[in-house]
């Protein structure tokens, strides 16, 4: 009998026999040790010593070889691969245990719960999930800090922003002049008029009002 026979690929290739067994749980491979196939090996020596040596000698030397090879590549089920299977079941078995709980093979060293007897999905490593729950928790509460600062300072939020510079055709960066060719964006507020402080003319450009002589400021 050959446990998790369902959870294997053969690997296996003219010169010899290997497989690798999955975790049903996390997917890891452990493969078994190479087992050279003394038919497949031995047909291929063959086939090469008759093609060195020719003649009547080397050409019964490479059938007997090609023979060999064949019986090999035909003999997929045949009892030596059954052994070789048995053999590679017996080397990686330790490590894997059989869940009674949901009857998937695991690997030991990841997948299974060795305080509860049951694989780490029906019962999970609580140490694992402890650290796993206190780093969400731990981002819950720093979006929650961060989400109570005030991150629009220096923020021009209330003007209409461009994300395209109109003049240049660049990033403008969201200020009131493009950070590449110095245009005024659509966030820019309208140029507002100055009026004299002390008898209310309009300035314009002037330094002094023209009204009163008193300093712009």
């Amino acid at each position: 009998m050959v446990p998790f026979t369902s959870n294997y690929t053969d690997q296996s290739s003219e010169d010899g026999y290997q497989f690798e067994f999955r975790c049903n749980r996390c997917g890891n491979g452990y493969a078994s040790s190479f087992q050279r196939s003394v038919t497949g090996v031995g047909g291929k020596l063959l086939e090469m010593g008759g093609g060195l040596l020719g003649g009547e000698v080397g050409n019964k030397a490479s059938s007997l070889g090609w023979d060999l090879r064949w019986l090999r590549n035909r003999g997929e089920r045949s009892g030596t691969r059954d052994r070789m299977l048995a053999r590679a079941v017996e080397e990686v078995s330790p490590q894997f245990v059989q869940c009674h709980r949901c009857s998937q093979w695991v690997c030991r060293s990841v997948c299974w719960n060795g305080e509860r007897g049951l694989c780490s999905s029906c019962a999970p490593k609580l140490d694992q999930e402890i650290a796993g729950m206190q780093a969400a928790a731990q981002i819950r509460q720093l979006d929650e800090k961060i989400q109570q600062q005030d991150w629009t300072e220096g923020v021009q939020y209330k003007e209409q922003a461009t994300g395209l510079c109109g003049s240049c055709g660049e990033e403008s960066g969201g200020n009131k002049f493009c950070r590449n060719c110095g245009a005024p964006q659509a966030s820019a507020p309208a140029e507002t008029k100055k009026f004299c402080t002390n008898c209310g003319t309009q300035l314009g450009d002037a330094k002094f009002c023209g009204g009163c002589g008193w300093p712009a400021g």
